[in-house]
């Protein structure tokens, strides 16, 4: 009996990595075969789209920067502690220079890349775009994330920032057309 419960325990233990071997030969299919169609639908979407994807890097390189900036800054980095954090409303000043400045920029980049403005397309691109991302970055904060928590004053502590950027672009672009 107790050689037929030793040879049970081995019979056991060999069927159970028989089947750690098939399930880690499943995973690893399964995981190639999701990698190799995410990659493939990557390829066929965005190769159409390459040369458009480039001349974007091309024409926005700092506003693409500040912009991933913002959302590593805003959805990954947490702050360390420090002696601004007394400082009242500083997160709110953050985000207000923050979106301002990348505004700014956006604006900046736009009219040295464009002879002739397209108010509309400006507009849409360099301030309701980040007025968008500021609502997405703080919800996916609100819903997504378990170290940060959305806010609407820094909402709108964004919006003015972006307010502010267009001011400053529209001052760029008085500037060239002066020129």
């Amino acid at each position: 009996t107790s050689q037929q419960s030793a040879e049970m325990r081995r019979e056991t233990r060999r069927l159970l990595l028989v089947g750690c071997k098939i399930t880690h030969f499943v995973f690893i299919k399964t995981l190639f075969a999701t990698y190799f169609c995410i990659y493939r639908t990557l390829f066929v979407l965005l190769r159409p789209n390459m040369k458009k994807i480039c001349r974007y890097i091309k024409r926005y390189p700092i506003s693409l920067l500040c912009i991933a900036a913002i959302w590593y800054l805003c959805i990954w980095f947490m702050p360390p502690k420090t002696p601004l954090n007394d400082v009242r409303f500083i997160d709110k000043w953050t985000h207000f220079v923050m979106y301002g400045g990348t505004c700014s920029v956006i604006w900046w980049e736009y009219l040295r890349c464009h002879p002739r403005v397209n108010a509309l397309k400006l507009f849409l691109l360099a301030v309701m775009a980040p007025v968008a991302m500021s609502g997405v970055i703080e919800l996916l904060q609100a819903y997504c994330t378990t170290n940060r928590a959305g806010e609407w004053l820094d909402f709108a502590a964004n919006t003015t920032g972006c307010i502010l950027g267009a001011v400053v672009g529209t001052a760029f672009l008085l500037r060239r057309k002066k020129k």
